[in-house]
């Protein structure tokens, strides 16, 4: 009877401190940043991020993970929904000309395709799928997926600290308080954007410590302006100057791109936004959580090499934002996941940004709606997937000299169509990662039955093409 009295007493001791079993997520996602420009892909790089570096350490390191699209709104919503941008026509940063807008001394080939320029309502995004099944969530941070009326509280978000229709920090002073945003109080003067940030979501993740809750913090870093501290200016270009480097360049189309990392405000953007991410890692340590929060880490799309400053290279991957070569749709991603993810484990399966929002639902034991991205729990437990494509839809001429095209990845194949001229180039990713070598001429069979799927795909969700200009 005694050992009754004591096994009862100890249940209810242990149900009394039954932590929640769902678990929590926290999602970082960085403005513009690229593949080469974190410690953990590329240990020679010229930037600082411990913070970061440390986080893969204790998670898996995904090296084929891609953006659904080579510049930020596009693959933004494809994180929301799951959805490819061209199912939903929501194919370019949200602000870019439409065809209307063409004036009578247009000087391009092609009319760019209209685009829908606001995450569609009518589709269930991350956030409301988790707000239904009982999650608290926060998001902080640049938005830029439609204006007022299709904010991220408009979307599933109970708390929004920042997102707004901007694709940058252009209010007030910029990356420093008063930030000029109707979504975020200002802060002390001399305050950084990306601090704040990281403070917003590690309060939220302490308060919130009980559970189950989304945080989403979607950094303005590091894109345009270019604008650090004094200090960190300073710290980079001695460091810069240490090095004796020449600032290296080459040309892609038209345009001049960087291929040496030596930007010292740059440089300074990416420290204060590592140190931002090192806050909210440090948050989920102090809550005592560590062992429920999946963290999540990535970019929208490949590091700006061809234009706006030209703050970064690639190299060796070619070009950059706003083309559908590597340097523009390869993007730096970490996922520790407690229990799953093996620490300072490696994979090179291929993954894209549709596929986060039906893996973190099936990680929370949520139904996830039909997406099309997939699940890709096994490949964060470091098994093989089978082999798929996937395809990328960009109907419009970038800002960055990138012009209309589609692409699609098969196994280590990599086939470019480019709609001016309805040429493609066919690359071997495995023996060519720099896209150095088009082979198209040498495997004519791979390129039709990749040109094949690309249209078959096209057609099934219905994209949408730029048009040529009319002949005068």
């Amino acid at each position: 009877m005694k050992n009754l009295v004591l096994l009862l007493v100890f249940s209810s001791f242990m149900v009394g401190c039954a932590q929640p079993s769902e678990p929590n997520f926290v999602f970082i996602l960085v403005d513009d940043l690229g593949f080469m420009d974190i410690g953990a892909t590329n240990p020679d790089t010229f930037y600082e991020t411990p913070s970061i570096d440390k986080l893969a350490s204790e998670g898996l390191l995904l090296t084929q993970t891609y953006a659904a699209a080579p510049v930020c709104s596009p693959t933004r919503a494809s994180i929301m929904t799951g959805q490819y941008p061209g199912r939903l026509q929501t194919t370019d940063y949200f602000g870019a000309p439409q065809p209307r807008d063409a004036g009578p001394n247009y000087s391009k080939t092609m009319f760019p395709a209209a685009y829908v320029n606001q995450l569609p309502a009518s589709e269930l995004t991350l956030a409301e799928a988790f707000q239904q099944a009982g999650y608290s969530t926060f998001f902080a941070g640049k938005w830029h997926l439609g204006n007022e009326g299709s904010y991220p509280e408009d979307h599933g978000f109970e708390i929004n600290k920042g997102g707004i229709e901007k694709g940058g920090p252009y209010g007030g002073d910029k990356y420093v308080s008063p930030y000029g945003n109707p979504r975020l109080e200002d802060g002390q003067e001399g305050e950084l954007l990306p601090t704040r940030l990281g403070k917003e979501t590690a309060q939220f993740i302490t308060e919130h410590k009980n559970g189950p809750f989304l945080a989403f913090l979607s950094f303005y870093s590091v894109h345009t302006p270019l604008m650090t501290t004094p200090e960190l200016q300073a710290k980079y270009e001695a460091k810069k100057e240490g090095l004796g480097a020449e600032t290296v360049w080459g040309e892609e189309g038209q345009r001049k791109v960087r291929q040496s990392q030596d930007h010292p405000i740059y440089a300074g953007m990416i420290e204060a936004m590592d140190a931002a991410v090192g806050v909210v890692l440090a948050a989920i340590e102090e809550a005592g959580i560590s062992g429920r929060t999946v963290i999540i880490f990535t970019s929208d799309n490949g590091g700006l090499s061809t234009s706006e400053g030209h703050p970064t290279s690639n190299m060796p991957y070619r070009a950059g934002k706003g083309w559908l070569y590597e340097g523009g749709i390869l993007e730096p991603s970490i996922v520790k996941w407690p229990d799953n993810t093996i620490p300072g484990s490696v994979s090179r399966e291929i993954v894209s940004s549709i596929d986060f929002m039906p893996t973190m639902l099936e990680i929370a034991g949520i139904p996830p709606p039909k997406t099309d991205g997939i699940s890709v729990t096994g490949v964060l437990k470091g098994h093989q997937q089978e082999e798929r494509a996937i395809y990328w839809h960009y109907p419009h001429y970038g800002n960055q000299g990138g012009s209309p095209s589609g692409a699609i990845r098969k196994g280590p194949w990599k086939l470019i169509q480019f709609f001016e001229t309805n040429g493609t180039e066919l690359y071997n990713l495995d023996e060519d990662p720099s896209e150095s070598m088009d082979v198209s001429g040498v495997h004519p069979e791979k390129t039709a039955s990749l040109m094949a799927e690309l249209r078959l795909w096209q057609d099934e969700t219905g994209v949408t093409f730029p048009m040529l200009v009319p002949k005068q």
